[in-house]
């Protein structure tokens, strides 16, 4: 597979963002690359407080942090968020996060559909039983990559339990992700030679969320990316690729999304 992408799609003024924080990512150990699509790495020291904004992936992440260099390491697991995620940083700090692939959280938790932690931000205990010293022994390292074998290391102690249909919604997401020919779910499950209650189920069971919802996600996330290029954009022009009957209904779900209609954004 590919290298971690380099795209910042999802994060709201990225520039802002990176040029207040180290941000970095990496890659996973070679048997976890099937569902983890990259390790995201942060540290900050701030002579004042930055709040910083994100549109979510349709991806559970696992999310190792300390806010405050005296602040106790803590870890959550953070499902899907379905609203605009809004994180305050100040004074200095670390996170250490993993983005799993889209279908790829369920291999490291077997035993409940990942809709069960869609919208949820619990302890990482809650999810992975008797690892309370996880936090402390990824985010001490002062070598970088030594944290990243920790995050390894992590991982590796907890699956992943292979399974087909997890595989099968890495896939099916990997290709909404990437295809823009792909406008509405009754047409897709028609081309995977499924019905749309099964690509439901199985999208509920393994990536969190609807396959509609996966769809308009990622749309929104590319029409942030081209208001962000600094280029005039054709917003007509631009609902029409991304499969939108008109411009109405794109600024609706941009406005709903991000807060700002897609012209504001993009100034």
């Amino acid at each position: 597979m590919a290298g971690p992408r380099r795209d910042t799609r999802g994060i709201v003024d990225a520039p802002e963002l990176f040029a207040r924080v180290r941000f970095r990512r990496r890659e996973p150990a070679v048997p976890l690359r099937p569902y983890v699509e990259l390790y995201w790495l942060i540290d900050w020291d701030l002579p004042e407080p930055y709040v910083t904004h994100v549109v979510p992936h349709p991806s559970v992440n696992l999310v190792f942090q300390r806010h405050g260099a005296a602040a106790p390491a803590s870890g959550e697991v953070a499902g899907i968020g379905l609203e605009l995620f809004t994180q305050k940083l100040a004074d200095a700090g670390r996170v250490c996060g993993v983005q799993f692939r889209p279908g790829g959280f369920r291999p490291f938790a077997p035993d409940a559909p990942v809709s069960r932690w869609t919208g949820r931000r619990l302890p990482h205990t809650h999810v992975f039983p008797g690892t309370d010293a996880a936090p402390a022994d990824v985010l001490e390292p002062a070598d970088e990559d030594e944290r990243v074998a920790a995050l390894d290391a992590f991982l590796l102690a907890h699956g992943p339990v292979p399974d087909p249909r997890a595989e099968l919604a890495v896939e099916l997401v990997q290709r909404i992700r990437t295809d823009r020919t792909i406008r509405r779910v009754a047409d897709f499950a028609r081309t995977e030679g499924v019905s749309v209650r099964s690509l439901q189920r199985l999208f509920a069971a393994y990536v969190g969320v609807s396959p509609k919802w996966v769809l308009l996600r990622y749309r929104i996330h590319e029409a942030m990316e081209r208001a962000e290029s600094g280029t005039e954009v054709d917003w007509p022009e631009l609902a029409a690729e991304l499969g939108y009957s008109d411009q109405a209904h794109l600024v609706r779900d941009f406005t709903a999304t991000v807060g700002v209609p897609p012209t504001a954004y993009a100034r």
